[in-house]
């Protein structure tokens, strides 16, 4: 009786995932099928979900239009720079928090945590002039900086969470040993983070990639990512919801294959130290 019971669990809580699974991807899905159709399909009522005049037409006028491979190429450069910055600047920090903390180690994670609270069009209008000052607009560096400061608190709080489920006597070990400070962090401490290193650098690429506020505002052509490509497509001449999926199609792949890819590893680094 109890394996009756647990099979009907297991069934309802498959069928629960799939449901829940298709409700949360059911908007990308209708997106790709809208970048499919013509202008009129897209907008038709009743929605056709399959059974529709299928067309690259969309495809093809958005790279006509657009240079799909520049701003690719800004995506990747900005979102991969800030995201090694900043995992370079968050080991070294997380480390001392973590394995050589100080009466003041709680209030500054608490005061880099705060520093998200605030909303960044309030600091818009600063960092702007500064940029303008120093030529930084348009520039691909600029935008690496600006997404690295602007992520650093979280990959710093989640490689501290990690770091802090690592066991000190290993590293006293290592101590032991003769091993110094960058030796230990180097040939120690990261190989057995690398899951929680792995899991960080995901989310922290997948938050760059996807930033659209300092991007709109701080970059109009030379380095502008693919969130300004897709923004181009709402224009005052309207709002082409055939083009505009294309063009979010075009602009997710790669972060989506990568995510594909890489969910194991993802969900490892997620769950890193859960059961410890």
């Amino acid at each position: 009786m109890a394996r009756k019971s647990t099979t009907q669990r297991v069934v309802v809580s498959t069928i629960a995932a799939w449901f829940f699974g298709f409700l949360i991807f059911f908007p990308i899905l209708w997106m790709v099928l809208a970048s499919f159709k013509t202008e009129l399909e897209a907008f038709a009522i009743p929605p056709s979900f399959l059974f529709f005049h299928w067309t690259t037409e969309n495809y093809a006028t958005v790279q006509e239009r657009s240079d799909y491979v520049l701003h690719a190429m800004n995506s990747i450069i900005i979102a991969g720079g800030s995201t090694l910055i900043a995992l370079l600047i968050a080991i070294p920090a997380a480390w001392s928090m973590a394995f050589s903390p100080t009466k003041r180690t709680k209030d500054i994670l608490l005061w880099m945590l705060s520093t998200k609270m605030m909303p960044p069009v309030g600091v818009l209008v600063p960092i702007y002039l500064i940029y303008k000052s120093f030529g930084l607009l348009d520039s691909r560096i600029g935008l690496v900086f600006i997404l690295c400061l602007g992520n650093l608190p979280i990959v710093i709080w989640m490689l501290f969470t990690y770091f802090k489920e690592i066991p000190r006597d290993i590293l006293e070990a290592a101590r032991m040993d003769g091993a110094t400070i960058g030796r230990e962090l180097v040939y120690v401490l990261t190989p057995m983070a690398i899951p929680g290193l792995a899991s960080t650098l995901l989310l922290n690429l997948i938050l760059a990639w996807n930033e659209a506020f300092w991007t709109l505002n701080l970059s109009t052509s030379s380095a502008a990512p693919l969130t300004t490509f897709i923004a181009s497509y709402s224009s005052p001449e309207g709002l082409f919801w055939a083009k505009l999926s294309a063009a979010s199609t075009l602009a997710i792949a790669p972060i989506l294959v990568l995510g594909w890819f890489s969910q194991k590893q993802l969900v490892r680094g997620l769950t890193f130290g859960a059961v410890k």
